[in-house]
């Protein structure tokens, strides 16, 4: 791939930032900065409710936009729900189905804490019942694991495309036939995934798919649930209020039909037209293109973790570029403030992934280095140089 450090304004402020913590939030290019000034700056209005001109403008890039972000996930501009983050679209499925008459949850202990938190909440609660399925010593859950815990009590499998944690994921494809086969619903953390390999909604059968566009070149503050129309009318919304009603009176309301029900008060029309020029600016780039380059600069992370005499948590070989490490005797945050102090960003802690960590045997934390399609080889070249530097300071 290219050099593209050019489109994003931050790099070429700051030529001497090597920026390796996209898993957390990653840079945006000059484009997406551009359509989501023009919002504010063209029309910056109502989508969807005003009818004068500047409101119909922002209605027609609004939906421009979910059909842009839908077609990106292989899905229909029907079937997308705008939301804040992963975040917010992991909790209204978790909290929005009915449990009545199948009360099973299956997950693993390799989720995000967007995923874990809802569903310990809901088994506190004593409206769920949970199954956490163990990994094994790479933080993979082998499929023959899956198997015997998917079964006529099973309501809901939730689980990552790509782990934040090790970079690898879960086989989506067989989850969802093994689910389907079951009569449950498979909804899939795809914050990870989505933006790092070609992610098709429909081929792969998912039921519910959460996403965040700050990890993938877009804006923070928006993201997507995508569900088909079959399962819109499960989920009870999260939220009740301006747009999600076609019809109010003090005796009875009449929501609004599919995905508006789901989208109270007025939306990030900004946010979704920066997400919409995300979504454009990868598919420039060709997304195996994308998986690609995660390889390739996750084997030169390889070589560097091991060569400074560190320990990478996970088989790594994913595509997304992401590894997590300790060196023997230093403290992550430590590590990570060196590094920092070298110009070189990383993440240190847990990643908001505790328990994985700990099944990890890093209950201590660890580092995390992530590229993304802005990263060149000499951005690797510099973070391993530093960090053959740093280790003999732990030796």
């Amino acid at each position: 791939m290219k050099d593209l450090r050019a489109d994003f304004p931050l790099l070429t402020r700051h030529p001497e930032i090597v920026y390796l913590d996209s898993a957390c939030t990653s840079l945006k290019p000059q484009a997406v900065l551009e359509a989501e000034r023009a919002y504010y700056a063209e029309f910056g209005a109502c989508a969807a409710r005003s009818s004068h001109s500047l409101g119909r403008q922002a209605g027609e890039h609004a939906e421009k936009a979910r059909e842009q972000v839908s077609r990106f996930v292989g899905a229909h501009s029907h079937e997308l729900i705008w939301t804040r983050n992963a975040t917010e679209g992991l909790n209204l499925v978790a909290c929005g189905l009915d449990y009545s008459k199948r009360r099973q949850v299956v997950t693993t202990e390799m989720e995000h804490h967007s995923v874990l938190l809802p569903l310990l909440r809901l088994r506190e609660e004593g409206r769920i019942e949970l199954e956490i399925l163990p990994a094994d010593s790479e933080g993979q859950v082998p499929l023959a694991r899956w198997q015997p815990a998917i079964g006529r009590s099973t309501a809901l499998v939730v689980t990552h495309s790509l782990s934040n944690v090790t970079g690898t994921g879960q086989p989506v494809r067989e989850l969802a036939k093994l689910a389907h086969d079951a009569g449950a619903l498979l909804c899939v953390d795809g914050a990870q995934g989505v933006p790092h390999q070609r992610t098709d909604f429909g081929r792969d059968k998912i039921d519910f798919l959460c996403f965040s566009a700050h990890k993938m070149l877009g804006p923070n503050g928006i993201g997507a649930l995508v569900v088909s129309p079959s399962q819109q009318s499960r989920l009870r919304p999260l939220l009740a209020g301006g747009g999600t009603a076609r019809s109010v009176s003090l005796q009875k309301v009449e929501q609004a039909d599919g995905i508006l029900r789901f989208e109270a008060g007025i939306q990030h029309y900004a946010g979704m037209l920066g997400f919409a020029a995300a979504c454009a600016y990868l598919q420039r780039l060709g997304m195996d293109e994308v998986e690609r380059q995660g390889r390739e600069l996750g084997a030169r992370l390889d070589e560097g973790i091991l060569s400074a005499g560190g320990r990478i948590y996970g088989p790594g070989s994913g595509p997304s570029g992401l590894r997590t490490f300790n060196l023997p005797k230093a403290k992550p945050h430590d590590l990570g403030l060196l590094l920092d102090q070298r110009h070189i960003a990383v993440r240190s802690g847990y990643f908001c992934a505790q328990p994985a960590l700990n099944a990890l045997g890093a209950g201590g934390g660890a580092v995390r280095a992530s590229t993304y399609v802005y990263n060149t080889d000499g951005d690797i070249s510099r973070f391993c140089d530093e960090l053959s530097r740093l280790a003999p300071l732990y030796s």
